[in-house]
């Protein structure tokens, strides 16, 4: 079931979406604008937006979210393009773009933003982040069940900045769910939220949504391995994960 759209402004939770999963609006006003009604803006914001609705695309396609769980943001500036709240991520259009500055004030677009806005803003207030990517992936959603850390079970640990530890529960769309995850993410680029899924950010929506899905990944290999009974995995140290993360900086292609 998809979530009820937060209000960007105050902050209040509006009502829930309606049976075709867009959220509900005014009466006589469209949940989808027209193609008519494109807003005037930047090439730069138009080519962000594709990128955002590209990577939320994505996650449905990966199955890392189901129908409308989930949400995608990318920042340029003050700005903050976030994808809306209960609409199928295969209907977003150019139209659809959906814009707020970091106290949350929509700016951009008149489809409410994702309940979980609270936890982007506080990704973008805190870090570097350009991008954070919000998923309900299966594997690490029953990690964030079990334990309060994930096992080192791999060295690509380090590409989130090492042990990956699991917020504590709080209702969705909650600034109590917001500082958890921080507390969660000091260190860190990427995190397990109890009960709930993952978050993850980067310097672009690319570097984000391989955060994601690489702790879905490590999430998927510790609950292989640990099922096999009579065994246990081994486990890497802190150290050990330390000198990969070192190693990860010089890794790639150089320019």
């Amino acid at each position: 079931m998809a979530e009820p759209g937060r209000n960007a402004k105050d902050g209040r939770l509006d009502d829930p979406p309606d049976e075709r999963g867009s959220a509900r609006r005014g009466a006589g006003e469209s949940a989808v604008l027209g193609e008519d009604k494109v807003p005037d803006i930047g090439e730069d914001v138009a080519r962000l937006w594709a990128e955002v609705v590209a990577t939320a695309r994505r996650t449905v396609a990966d199955g890392l979210v189901v129908g409308t769980s989930g949400n995608v943001s990318a920042r340029l500036g003050d700005l903050v393009l976030v994808t809306p709240s209960g609409v199928p991520y295969d209907r977003l259009t150019p139209a659809d773009l959906t814009g707020v500055d970091l106290t949350g004030r929509q700016v951009l677009g008149t489809l409410v933003p994702t309940s979980e806005l609270p936890m982007h803003l506080a990704v973008y207030r805190t870090t570097d982040a350009r991008a954070v990517v919000h998923t309900h992936a299966v594997h690490a959603t029953a990690v964030s069940t079990l334990v309060p850390e994930l096992p080192l079970v791999h060295y690509m640990a380090a590409a989130l900045g090492g042990p990956v530890r699991v917020a504590p529960y709080a209702p969705y769309g909650s600034d109590e769910l917001a500082r958890n995850m921080l507390g969660a993410l000091a260190g860190r680029s990427g995190c397990l939220l109890r009960n709930h899924g993952t978050v993850t950010y980067g310097a672009t929506l690319d570097q984000a949504y391989d955060r994601t899905a690489q702790l879905e990944w490590m999430c998927r290999l510790w609950l292989t391995a640990s099922s096999v009974p009579g065994l246990s995995p081994s486990l890497l140290t802190e150290a050990q994960v330390a000198e990969v993360g070192e190693r990860l900086k010089g890794y790639g292609q150089r320019r």
